[in-house]
C-alpha cells in the first residue's frame, strides 16, 4: 500500500510500455514488507536532463532505474560513478545518497551473466558474438 511514507524509485525511460521493473520489484517489496514503490516515468530525450533533475528533487525519492534511451546521457548528470559505469559508458541505476549526491551504477552485464548461469550455461572459456 502506498502511503505518505513510501519511498519512491523512479523507472525512467521512453516509451514506458515495455518496463518490467515495477512488476518485478513492487510485488517483492510487498512480500518483504518494504514501504517502497517503483514508478514508471516516461521522459522523452528532449526533456530528459530537465525532467531527471526535477524528479531527483523529490524528497521521498531514493533513486532511479534508467533505461533506454537515457543510459548514456545519465552519466553526465552524476556525482560519482562505479567502475562498471566507467567501463560501459552507461548507467542504469542512480542512488541518491543522504547528502544529496548521486551515485551511478550499471548492472546490465552482471544481470545478463546471472541469467545465463541460471539457465545452466557455462561461461568459462566461452566466446560470444555481439551484433548491433
Amino acid at each position: 500500500m502506498i502511503s505518505g511514507k513510501t519511498t519512491l524509485i523512479a523507472h525512467i525511460g521512453y516509451p514506458t510500455e515495455s518496463f518490467k521493473a515495477p512488476m518485478i520489484y513492487n510485488p517483492w517489496f510487498e512480500r518483504k514488507g518494504i514501504d517502497a514503490c517503483v514508478v514508471p516515468m516516461g521522459l522523452r530525450p528532449e526533456h530528459f536532463a530537465q525532467g531527471m533533475a526535477a524528479i531527483l528533487r523529490l524528497s521521498n525519492l531514493r533513486g532511479a532505474l534508467v533505461t533506454m534511451p537515457h543510459k548514456v546521457t545519465t552519466v553526465a548528470l552524476l556525482d560519482e560513478l562505479t567502475p562498471a559505469v566507467h567501463i560501459a559508458g552507461a548507467c542504469n541505476a542512480v542512488l541518491r545518497r543522504a547528502d544529496g549526491t548521486l551515485l551511478g551504477d550499471q548492472f546490465d552485464g552482471a544481470g545478463f551473466v546471472r541469467g545465463v548461469l541460471r539457465k545452466g550455461r557455462q561461461l568459462q572459456g566461452a566466446s560470444v558474438l555481439v551484433s548491433g
